[in-house]
């Protein structure tokens, strides 16, 4: 099974759509802020969660959620507006801020996981990053480590470069 959570109109061919508002295309109705989600244990391949995360009100309950109905190995992409990008601020309805450390926390391999295991038990692998910077109304995605790197320490300290951050998980 391949999941969309949280899909709006961005109706996905192939994929179960999930969304709060009945819309077309919608295949199941629920609001992800309603834990647990209608869906099975171990059911899912594949996740896609865009602009969907930075809106649910507890991260690591969203997080362990998505956990739960993946089976072991299931891809997960997850795309969320950067903490200080000018789009995080400018939705009232963020409840939540991302960094491109933010979900280390649930990889085993990474320092913030190993120095906080106790935040949850739901265990992913982050296995690839991606930064959106955005040249006018254009988003550019930039995958290259080194670019990775420089955009988000100038980011981090100069003017916000970086407007959007994906992140694809394995379940381990």
């Amino acid at each position: 099974m391949k999941l969309n959570l949280g899909c709006g109109t961005d109706i996905r061919e192939g994929y179960t759509n999930v969304d709060s508002a009945p819309l077309p295309g919608v295949d199941v109705v629920h609001n992800l802020t309603d834990m647990p989600w209608p869906l099975p244990n171990g059911c899912a391949d594949e996740i896609v969660m865009i602009n969907v995360l930075e809106h649910l009100p507890d991260t690591i309950a969203a997080v362990e959620e998505i956990r739960r109905i993946c089976k072991p190995g299931a891809t997960v992409r997850v795309r969320v507006p950067y903490y200080n990008s000018p789009d995080m601020f400018a939705d009232p309805t963020h409840k939540s801020f991302f960094s491109e450390r933010t979900l280390h926390f649930f990889d085993p391999r990474r320092k913030e996981c190993q120095s906080r295991p106790y935040y949850s038990a739901a265990r992913f692998e982050v296995t690839m990053h991606t930064v959106y910077c955005r040249f006018f109304i254009v988003y550019v995605p930039f995958r290259l480590h080194i670019m990775q790197r420089f955009l988000l320490w100038f980011g981090r300290r100069i003017s916000p470069l970086v407007w959007v951050i994906e992140f694809e998980l394995k379940a381990v």
